[in-house]
């Protein structure tokens, strides 16, 4: 690994960590939480107006940071793959929280269970449990 990227990053955090701008923050703070258990560890807010201009969420063991969309930041849509146990038990209460489904779960050729749903800020969730190891996590 190159040097660079020793240094030192907050707990819950990786080299790489998401940040979603959203129209919505607050309704997609509360999607997240109950649809996929995600806890908020901390939130500041814009004194000019109110708005979220930072959360820090975490889901698993992952941190990423969700602000309110603003001036240059506009909502900026993404894609997620999220390692579960249990797909369908975590499949079913994103839909019943405002999901829309993209596809149900079912098992894969590359050897994952998985399904697909958007979140209501337009987000793309792979919900997949591994079944297989794969020949680079030898």
């Amino acid at each position: 690994m190159n040097k660079i990227f020793d240094t030192y990053i907050p707990e819950g955090f990786n080299t790489i960590s998401p940040y979603i701008f959203t129209e919505k923050a607050e309704d997609l703070i509360q999607f997240l939480n109950d649809a996929f258990y995600a806890e908020e560890l901390n939130r500041s807010i814009n004194p000019e107006n109110g708005d979220i201009a930072n959360a820090i969420l975490k889901i698993g063991y992952s941190n990423f940071m969700i602000s309110q969309a603003r001036g240059q930041f506009l909502n900026m849509r993404t894609a997620f793959y999220l390692y579960v146990n249990d797909v369908d038990a975590l499949h079913k209460p994103a839909v019943d929280h405002g999901a829309k489904e993209e596809f149900p779960p079912a098992e894969m050729p590359y050897g994952d269970r998985q399904s697909g749903v958007v979140d209501p800020a337009g987000n793309y969730w792979w919900i997949s449990e591994r079944k297989v190891k794969t020949a680079y996590e030898d």
